[in-house]
């Protein structure tokens, strides 16, 4: 209400719609006019219009009499177009360049929210318009100028030439009869430039009479600006409401489809793509992603989808690998296309590409030389045809890039027996044409004949290798008594070097992951390096060296102090995987291989500055207990020190902060105003 009492209404005006112009009021935008080009209304001279293609060229007068006329570049310009000689076709019979041309292009391809608006003794008359047209110089008289010229200089050649010859010589001629045109080069001729250059030339120009803005002409036609008839039965276009009044005046903008631009070919818009047939959303999405599981396929087509339509679409445009499916190679590849590489027809890059996937029903891994050597395909292609279902591993080969999806092979049983038979036929065929021997038909290991090639999973690796602890383990305890009896009967066995102890290095191979947690008995309580126990100080083999407790200390010590001075503050699982790989960067027989404990780890963090950060992290959370203990340096000695302990006590009441909060507790407790930057810096 008080914004409408700031702003009242002043006056209320009338509104009118007039028809009789409708679809024959254009709007002329004229150009910025220099000084020496003044225009009135007598000076168009013609004027001609091409009504398909709303297309207008006026040719106007150029006052040459006005001072900033120059008559000297004028005389130029018109000898140039003309030559010396005056006849009908001059462009400028005065000798003078005293007119110019103007032609139209399209200013908007949607004027249906455009109207004319005439206001006259409190009502306002609006007349929809047929087109806007922009008005611009023509230069063709300087084409004109340049065919002159070229005559001239042919014409002086000619002229040079001998003229004693009797006849010319005899030339011998090829004819060529042209093929029947088929229907894509059809199509592609009638888009061609050169075609619709010469469809727009074939339309004739009709030639119109102008009226100045003060003949009696204009002032007949201005009247049909207005609205012939007031009362409300000839204008029931306005008996509606506002709204809808409004809309009818400006309606929403849609653009013509031909005005989109167009996206990429390798860019989908889901929103488009649903409103295509079932088989058609399918085959764009197997030909963009190229190797899809079928999980993924139904949540991509969206909810609702019947998955028995889509496995029988499916199927039309691709292959089962694996338990996933991989598009058909003559959907990449369709027909009387070739390579970008080398030229090879598509029959050929669909054989070589079966292969790959033939190979990779098979096995997991696929050698790139042994696809070259039997397809005979240059590198590019099989380069190609391996991207676009696997993925290249250093030392190894190529490995396909998603893993057996066991579920689809066990909910549908049939369409994996069906796609097995089609991978029967498709290996015959390249059986003959490959003449494929035995070793590239059977696989390399036995397992790929499985219904899992290759896939060792996580457990089954840990069960393998406790079956060869388990194996060792008495051996190893043996040689263990062995040395602990030997070492209490040496009376000097307190500074006996820890690195005359050797334990028998068991070999484990590549596809094994050794895990001992099981086994206390035989690690002593030690994770990834460390003591799990706290209470423990004991080393690997019973106690330390009385010598070796301090190097041990020191070593801890500095390995600590450098640690936090990089990086501040850690969790004690983090600190402990540092440590891990440091002790993996030492060399055999180092103190610090005698053995640490957690709690020494901690005790050492402690001592070297640095506070434990009782972070209030919230009941639910998934961490361990070693990642819900923090560590931060308390003191590092720079400029930050009063900084970084304020924000370690916000984020001892509050594991989640804001950063304005962040900010304005800073600026409180050490009483200056940080910048962003600073903050940044604190932060980090």
């Amino acid at each position: 209400m008080a914004n409408e009492e700031d702003d009242p209404i002043i006056q209320e005006i009338d509104v009118f719609l007039a028809r009789s112009l409708l679809e024959k009021l254009y709007l002329f935008q004229y150009p910025i006019r220099p000084a020496s080009m003044t225009y009135d209304d007598v000076t168009h001279l013609s004027a001609k219009i091409k009504p398909k293609q709303q297309k207008v060229e006026l040719e106007m007068a150029i006052d040459t009499l006005n001072p900033n006329y120059c008559r000297s570049k004028g005389e130029q310009i018109a000898l140039n177009v003309d030559g010396t000689c005056t006849d009908e076709t001059s462009t400028y019979s005065s000798k003078l360049m005293d007119k110019q041309t103007f032609c139209s292009s399209q200013a908007a391809s949607n004027v249906s929210r455009y109207a004319a608006a005439v206001y006259k003794k409190g009502e306002l008359h609006l007349t929809p318009l047929h087109g806007i047209l922009q008005l611009r110089p023509s230069f063709t008289y300087l084409d004109k100028a340049d065919a002159k010229h070229r005559e001239r200089e042919a014409a002086n050649e000619g002229g040079d030439s001998s003229q004693d010859e009797a006849e010319d010589d005899v030339k011998q001629i090829t004819v060529r009869f042209s093929r029947p045109e088929t229907e894509q080069a059809r199509q592609r001729r009638v888009q061609s430039y050169e075609f619709l250059q010469k469809r727009q030339a074939e339309e004739h120009w009709i030639h119109l009479h102008y009226y100045g803005l003060k003949d009696s002409r204009s002032e007949h036609e201005r009247q049909y600006l207005f609205s012939q008839g007031h009362s409300l039965a000839e204008n029931t276009e306005l008996i509606k409401s506002p709204s809808e009044y409004l809309m009818m005046l400006m309606p929403p903008s849609v653009e013509e489809e031909n005005d989109k631009p167009m996206a990429p070919s390798n860019v989908l818009s889901m929103a488009q793509l649903r409103t295509l047939p079932l088989a058609d959303q399918i085959k764009i999405l197997m030909k963009n992603v190229k190797v899809m599981p079928f999980a993924n396929l139904m949540s991509l087509l969206g909810s609702g989808t019947d998955s028995t339509a889509v496995l029988r679409c499916i199927q039309q445009v691709a292959m089962l690998v694996q338990g996933n499916w991989v598009v058909k190679s003559d959907v990449l590849y369709p027909k009387d296309t070739s390579s970008p590489h080398s030229g090879v027809p598509a029959e050929v890059l669909c054989r070589g590409r079966d292969f790959v996937m033939w190979k990779f029903t098979q096995d997991r891994w696929v050698v790139r030389k042994e696809v070259a050597a039997v397809t005979k395909l240059c590198p590019e292609d099989v380069k190609d045809f391996l991207e676009h279902m696997s993925v290249a591993r250093i030392n190894k080969g190529w490995e396909f890039m998603l893993p057996y999806d066991e579920d689809f092979v066990k909910k549908h049983p049939d369409i994996v027996q069906r796609q097995h038979m089609l991978w029967m036929g498709i290996q015959a065929k390249l059986e003959k044409v490959y003449n494929l021997l035995k070793e590239h038909l059977t696989p390399k290991k036995q397992e790929a004949q499985s219904a899992h090639p290759l896939l060792v999973s996580g457990e089954q690796r840990v069960n393998k290798a406790k079956a060869k602890v388990r194996q060792n383990y008495g051996q190893l305890e043996k040689e263990f008594q062995k040395q602990k009896a030997e070492m209490k009967s040496n009376d000097t066995s307190a500074k006996m070097d820890v690195s005359n102890i050797r334990i028998k290095e068991e070999p484990v191979s590549d596809e094994e992951l050794m895990d001992t947690s099981a086994y206390d008995g035989m690690n002593n309580g030690i994770v990834n390096g460390l003591h799990a126990e706290e209470d423990s100080t004991d080393s690997l083999n019973g106690h330390l060296p009385g010598g070796c407790i301090d190097r041990v200390a020191q070593e801890l010590k500095a390995f600590v102090s450098s640690t936090f001075k990089k990086q501040f503050v850690l969790t004690l699982s983090e600190l402990k995987r540092l440590f891990n790989l440091h002790l993996a960067s030492l060399p055999p027989g180092h103190t610090l291989f005698s053995g640490i404990s957690d709690k020494m780890l901690q005790d050492m963090v402690l001592d070297t500055g640095c506070k434990q950060i009782l972070v209030p992290f919230p009941p639910q959370t998934a961490a361990s207990p070693d990642e819900l203990k923090v560590y931060a340096l308390w003191e590092a000695g720079d400029t930050y020190d009063q900084h970084r302990q304020v924000l370690l006590e916000i984020f001892s009441k509050n594991y989640r902060v804001r950063r304005n909060v962040i900010q304005n507790q800073l600026s409180q407790e050490c009483g200056e105003d940080l910048n962003k930057q600073e903050v940044d810096r604190v932060l980090k």
